[in-house]
């Protein structure tokens, strides 16, 4: 592929617009590819996007039913959450995936890192496998009201195919396994 080319967007200034424990939003004066001058913003996160697909001996996975407020609507996904920047990202996977369903696992693989929304934000989602799997008592944050189905990993599949699954965590997720199951 070659060098990355250099960074055609020429930043004059920057100002913080908002913060809280989560996000910043900053605002950048810019002079952009063609030339011509322009404003940028950019949502800053100060967790990683941490995901677990958990997958038992018999071929199920386990999805965590949830209402996602920024969208107004309850959404099945595989167990996720934020992870601090400065947190070991397979420690948060452990801690999501026991708060959030109970489970613990012998056996963590490292399947999938993407950015997520890369046109506004610097969002970055890591996604483990975990397998190898024994049930405890999950630990729901106070933010949280969740329901936790286990289902057959196909039926996730085929509930991402269909559209009923649209959390980007989860569809990167399944569609790593998948392929990975057919040996790709």
């Amino acid at each position: 592929m070659g060098a990355a080319p250099e960074n055609p967007w020429k930043t004059l200034d920057s100002r913080l617009v908002y913060e809280n424990r989560w996000i910043s939003l900053s605002e950048h004066k810019v002079i952009n590819p063609g030339g011509n001058p322009g404003i940028y913003g950019v949502v800053h996160f100060k967790n990683r996007a941490i995901g677990v697909i958990p997958l038992d001996e018999e071929g199920c996975t386990y999805l965590v039913g949830q209402y996602r407020y920024p969208l107004h609507l309850y959404t099945w996904e595989i167990p996720e959450g934020g992870g601090p920047l400065e947190e070991d990202p397979l420690e948060a996977a452990k801690r999501e995936l026991r708060e959030e369903t109970g489970l613990e696992a012998d056996h963590w693989e490292h399947i999938l890192t993407l950015h997520l929304s890369n046109s506004v934000t610097d969002e970055m989602g890591i996604i483990y496998l975990a397998q190898g799997l024994r049930q405890g008592e999950s630990e729901p944050e106070d933010t949280e009201a969740l329901q936790v189905r286990r289902v057959p990993f196909d039926e996730a599949y085929r509930m991402v195919l269909s559209g009923a699954i649209t959390d980007s965590l989860t569809v990167a997720a399944v569609l790593r396994l998948k392929l990975r199951l057919l040996g790709q």
